[in-house]
Formats: structure tokens, sequence, C-alpha cells
């Protein structure tokens, strides 16, 4: 769910641009992309846009039917599903890589995250990549987010969170408000 602003926020060029062109190369920096990718709440699509050029194969999983009905239309190279990232429906051991961008703050509560970073573990090849964004917390983005869903993620707390998922290699990076998270299921 998202306020008119944060729709048209998210919807704008401006933002496309900066997902695309900064916050997404940085995001997967060093994560393989050339395999069977799964991108979980693209929302209008700004990260699917990239994404789509750059995969071996693309399926993105979105909740929103409208949105997904969008994508499918703008991407019809993608394999793009009406769905839950908590719960998706796929078998284990699909994918090669699973990302999101600027998207888990809006999946609440913490626990409905922690279930999401499982389905990522469970849809993954052994050795793969669980990787993406998201914004840090400040007052700003709580005031953005009046009348939307805002559950912002503690990065300092995200690695066992992911551990906890099953994950290891962890690495978390900061940079100008978003922190990057970058995870590998065991082989």
């Amino acid at each position: 769910m998202m306020n008119v602003g944060h729709q048209e926020r998210c919807s704008s060029a401006e933002w496309a641009a900066k997902l695309g062109y900064d916050i997404l190369p940085w995001g997967v920096e060093g994560v393989p992309l050339d395999g069977d990718v799964l991108e979980f709440g693209p929302g209008y699509g700004a990260s699917t846009a990239v994404l789509v050029g750059a995969c071996g194969s693309l399926t993105i999983v979105e909740s929103d039917p409208e949105l997904a009905s969008g994508l499918r239309q703008r991407f019809p190279e993608a394999d793009i599903r009406d769905g839950d990232a908590t719960a998706t429906g796929f078998k284990p051991d699909s994918y090669d890589t699973v990302v999101c961008f600027t998207m888990l703050h809006h999946v609440s509560p913490p626990a409905l995250q922690d279930k999401l970073f499982a389905e990522a573990a469970r849809v993954l090849k052994p050795g793969g990549w669980f990787a993406g964004t998201d914004s840090r917390a400040s007052d700003d983005l709580l005031a953005f987010h009046v009348d939307d869903v805002y559950e912002p993620i503690d990065p300092d707390a995200l690695p066992e969170r992911l551990r906890a998922a099953g994950f290891g290699d962890i690495s978390i990076g900061l940079r100008d408000g978003v922190f990057r998270f970058r995870a590998r299921l065991p082989r």
C-alpha cells in the first residue's frame, strides 16, 4: 500500500533514473545476474527496466495486481506473477539470484520480512545470492509514508536476521540514506 505522493514518486522518471543508474547497480555490484533471477516487489518497474536486459531470465513477483498487469505490458520478456513474496509457491532451488530494491520497508510486521527472507532462501539454488537495497529509517521518510506501510529495517540487525533464514557470506553497505545487502546460500 502506497499513499498518493509515494505513488507519484515511485512512478516518476526521476525515480526510475536514480534507481536504475545509481541505487540498483550499487546494490548488486559483484552479484551474478546472468542466470535465473527472481525479483520481489518491483512496483512500477524502475528496477525491472534495468534487470530485464541484464538477466539470463527474469521472474517477478508483485503483490499489487494492477502494478503486475502494467509490468506485463511493459516487460513481455519477463515472467510476471501476481503474488506474495513471502509465499511464492515456486519449487525449491529454482533461482540463481533473488533481488529486491527499496521495497522491504513496505513489508510489515518484521516477522513477515523474516518470512520473505526465508522464502528467498527456499527458492534459491545452493550457492545462490539474495541481494538488494532499502532506505535507512529517517524522520523525513516517516513523514513521506503517512497513510502508508512503513516498517524500516535496521541494517545493523539485518545480518542476524539473514543468518536465521539460512544465509551466510553476508555483507551490508551504507550510502546516502540507503543500505545494500547481499547474502549467499551455502552450497
